[in-house]
């Protein structure tokens, strides 16, 4: 008797660490800008490192495999969008062929670029509830062991109503489920997950390789991953960084890229000396809208990013002006034209 409570204790032990590692029950967004080519990914769950679910396809689209996520789904939905299957044959050909015969307790997202916007998603019957998805021509989002419907509902509105980028609409997606018990396993933590993440790929990245892709993997008690998440964004909204400590021979500031843009632009410039330098941005008119660089800067090369969301669409310079130590005497002026197209 002792002998069979053992085994039947390791069982149970066995079973919920099975359930731990390949749960993955989560809320989750993918989406495209079909304007930018921008492919991106956004979700939380009340497991650690839910970023595993995410597979974003640079130029394409984005495959979200969730609720007991397996490898090998994630890896042949990998290669049906590769081979550039709509998301809706993606997720027939998932159901059809699951690896281990259990499609039902499966939930898939999935969009892609084809045609302005292509969306698809599954929810599998088996599937712990709260259980939905909500789709959209460039959107899709999906979740499980939810709060309710209105999880999903807050995320969609924040998508749809949020201005800017996809990157700033993933976000504000994320923070609509900011709500205690949306996955409802995190209740008790009084908190709505334990990780979260944010991604979006250009169309020239590679995969592995993205222009935004950030992870809080896990989180202490009192934390929610999406407010820390959300200081990780803004410090990547406004980044200001070095991107060589090399001396260049000249001063120089690079063409704004991408041009045309939507919303938010990187600043490339370098400087030969320790200097002064200000970058701002004027409007066709002439008048200064806003300054981005204005600071005594070491030798090397710099980039910044500046986040246009907040002003119409139109011709705009940006002008790089360097000065001596004093700051009286003007060593350096330069101008480039933008355009932000909304």
């Amino acid at each position: 008797m002792r002998f069979k409570i053992i085994i039947i204790v390791l069982v149970t032990i066995s079973l919920s660490c099975c359930i731990a590692l390949y749960g993955q029950d989560t809320f989750s967004i993918c989406a495209v800008d079909t304007v930018t080519g921008e492919v991106g990914s956004a979700g939380a769950s009340c497991i650690s490192g839910s970023i595993i679910l995410s597979d974003v396809h640079p130029g394409w689209g984005v495959v979200h495999t969730q609720a007991y996520y397996n490898s090998t789904n994630q890896n042949y939905a990998r290669n049906l969008m590769n081979q550039h299957y709509s998301p809706q044959q993606i997720i027939d050909s998932l159901i059809n062929h699951d690896a281990q015969n259990n499609p039902l307790i499966r939930q898939y997202g999935i969009v892609d670029l084809f045609n302005n916007g292509r969306s698809a998603a599954y929810t599998g019957s088996n599937c712990q509830n709260y259980k939905n998805h909500i789709t959209g021509k460039t959107y899709s989002i999906q979740g499980n062991i939810l709060l309710g419907q209105k999880v999903l509902d807050s995320m969609e509105a924040r998508f749809l109503n949020t201005p800017g980028t996809l990157a700033e609409k993933l976000m504000a997606a994320l923070q609509g489920a900011k709500i205690i018990g949306a996955d409802t396993r995190c209740t008790q933590y009084n908190k709505s997950s334990i990780s979260a993440f944010i991604r979006v790929a250009k169309p020239w990245d590679t995969l592995g390789t993205y222009y935004l892709n950030l992870n809080v993997n896990n989180t202490p008690t009192n934390k929610d991953p999406i407010d820390s998440l959300q200081v990780l964004f803004n410090q990547w909204l406004t980044g200001f960084k070095v991107v060589s400590t090399k001396i260049p021979s000249v001063i120089m500031l690079y063409q704004n890229y991408p041009n045309p843009f939507n919303a938010m632009t990187n600043v490339k410039f370098q400087m030969s000396n320790a200097r002064t330098a200000k970058i701002t941005v004027y409007d066709i008119l002439g008048k200064e809208v806003t300054t981005i660089v204005n600071e005594k800067l070491a030798p090397g090369t710099y980039g910044v990013r500046w986040n246009a969301s907040e002003f119409p669409s139109g011709v705009y310079y940006l002008r790089m002006e360097v000065f001596e130590p004093t700051g009286r005497i003007k060593l350096f002026s330069d101008s480039k034209k933008l355009m932000l197209i909304k």
